[in-house]
């Protein structure tokens, strides 16, 4: 079988994984191949990939609202939770810290890269712990509680890429600061607070002190920019953190290897356009999202919203308890259709985890369905969308699949 047939008929709905990558910033990347030199070398072209890669680097610090020197470009989200999660508490251990000294929450339903590296800081002995949630949301009178004289670290989503779940990260800085002030231990450092943006900038702003960040992780493929780049940004420099890999003094030795320009300015391109267009896409995604379940609702009564106090509109988590999902997934495919059931990181999972973790119910979890869309999907489009996943449901009902 072809995959390519008809592409121009295929719709995409899975943007929470991977978008599509914009015209101008496909443009863009391609007019920067042409800088061909090596940003770290003396000569003409290098100095001109140099400056390329400067300017995407201080276009996201300024919508960030930050200094470009705390702006790291990594291969993206997954490698910048790694450098914020492991890279900070192996600076604090090359300090003299020792690892069962050391205290760190993080959100349960985070995606697979946090979750992955606190079980890597957990086998070297640093205590790690879960922050509780309630009503789809952080409870933060339990996170008073969780907060020790050890702990050094909160790591987050904003949004989950899975439910769509909006966290808010302000509030838990809030509270981070508050137990900090309240407790009498002069010269203790700053609890700080890691949130992982990847799914945030088509629907929020992103700077930093409105999200109470001190680390922050951004992605360029999910906003349409190119696959392979992404970023770390520090609120200051003289956060410690260590690099995981060596070899060059790249990225402030943080992340040595030779530097890629063009993927940088493409991912500042991005951003930027993601800013433009954010309140437009807003009211179109929220109102995308009412049709698609008030639509759905009548059909299937027994459909089931998987979402938490505050969702993003444009991710739409829904399960259809007793159907195989999965096999659906399929049949949306070879109908022209791409949709998830989880996010494409946990393919070893049964079920969606960020699903079962908020809602407690295992049938609910291995029945998901996750649609998403971004700037570009037409109405039209979801209306088809609508149609077929009707269509589909009751197949999988009619043949007890």
């Amino acid at each position: 079988m072809n995959l390519f047939t008809n592409k121009k008929a295929r719709v995409y709905l899975d943007w929470a994984s991977a978008a599509p990558i914009s015209k101008s910033v496909q443009q863009l990347f391609l007019d920067c191949l042409t800088e061909y030199g090596n940003p770290s070398s003396p000569h003409a072209e290098g100095e001109r990939a140099r400056i390329m890669l400067e300017d995407a680097r201080s276009t996201i610090a300024r919508l960030v609202e930050v200094k470009p020197e705390t702006v790291l470009f990594t291969s993206g989200a997954t490698e910048a939770n790694a450098i914020a999660i492991q890279g900070h508490i192996r600076a604090l251990i090359a300090k003299g810290k020792k690892p069962d000294d050391l205290h760190v929450l993080y959100l349960p339903t985070a995606h697979a890269s946090v979750i992955e590296n606190m079980k890597a800081i957990a086998k070297e002995g640093v205590l790690i712990e879960a922050l509780k949630l309630g009503e789809g949301a952080i409870d933060l009178a339990m996170l008073k509680k969780q907060i020790r004289p050890e702990t050094v670290l909160v790591s987050m989503d904003h949004v989950c890429g899975e439910t769509g779940t909006i966290y808010k990260t302000r509030d838990v800085r809030r509270v981070l600061d508050a137990v900090q002030n309240g407790q009498e231990k002069k010269g203790r450092a700053r609890i700080l607070l890691h949130v992982d943006a990847s799914q945030a900038p088509l629907i929020e702003s992103i700077e930093h002190t409105r999200l109470g960040a001190d680390l922050l992780t951004l992605d360029a493929q999910k906003i349409g920019g190119i696959r392979g780049i992404g970023a770390l940004i520090r609120a200051n420099v003289q956060i410690p953190l260590e690099p995981l890999m060596y070899g060059g003094g790249q990225e402030q030795g943080m992340r040595p290897g030779t530097e890629n320009p063009a993927l940088a300015a493409a991912f500042a391109q991005a951003l930027s356009e993601a800013q433009k267009g954010r309140e437009v896409f807003l009211e179109h995604a929220r109102e995308a999202r009412v049709f698609l379940l008030e639509i759905l609702s009548k059909e299937f009564p027994d459909m089931l919203l998987n979402a938490g106090k505050i969702s993003a509109p444009h991710i739409l988590n829904i399960s259809f308890p007793g159907r195989n999902t999965d096999y659906a997934v399929m049949l949306f495919s070879e109908a022209g259709y791409a949709v998830s059931t989880k996010s494409a990181c946990e393919t070893n999972e049964e079920g969606s985890r960020a699903v079962l973790i908020l809602t407690g119910d295992r049938e609910r979890a291995i029945s998901t369905l996750r649609i998403s869309w971004g700037p570009s999907t037409r109405n039209s489009e979801l209306e088809r969308f609508a149609q077929e996943l009707i269509r589909t449901i009751r197949f999988l009902d009619m043949n007890q699949i």
